[in-house]
């Protein structure tokens, strides 16, 4: 599967590598073998484990339990690296940079696609899903690329 295959079913079905709202800490354990750091709030009411560009959030329970998450592919743009890592441990090569034309591309060849619902928020337009409750956050500041992304880039794709 391709990293734009992977965000597009990721928008259709509100889960990345099987990983979504309700999933456990275990089952994030199993499908997501790659380094991380958990950082748990001091009253200890949540958990937010970060894989670099890639965030999931959990509230407690029996076991901590997905709320959230966003790969935060901007990330990607200066620090490059990062995608190493996730190629090497979940096998999906992803961009330094993705542009929305091309992910709306994907998504109009995808089964399933969602409607997507475009707020304008100043230097970002958001397309959300609300079946999926899955948001794409894009570039709208008409900068170029350089290390950092670029008018029509996407920003962000969250989850929650």
């Amino acid at each position: 599967m391709t990293a734009i295959q992977l965000i597009a079913s990721f928008i259709v079905t509100g889960r990345l590598h099987g990983v979504g709202i309700g999933s456990t800490l275990s089952e994030v354990d199993r499908a997501i073998p790659s380094s991380h750091v958990d950082v748990v709030d001091e009253s200890g009411h949540s958990l937010r484990r970060d894989y670099g560009f890639l965030e999931f959030y959990f509230n407690p329970g029996p076991d901590w339990v997905v709320s959230g998450g966003a790969l935060e592919l901007h990330r990607l743009a200066s620090g490059y690296e990062r995608a190493e890592m996730w190629r090497q441990d979940m096998q999906v090569d992803l961009p330094q940079y993705l542009t929305w034309a091309d992910l709306r591309e994907e998504l109009a060849r995808t089964p399933d696609s969602p409607a997507l619902a475009m707020t304008d928020q100043g230097d970002f337009l958001e397309y959300r899903a609300a079946a999926t409750k899955v948001s794409v956050i894009v570039n709208n500041d008409h900068e170029e690329r350089d290390s950092w992304v670029g008018h029509g880039d996407v920003w962000s794709v969250s989850l929650g």
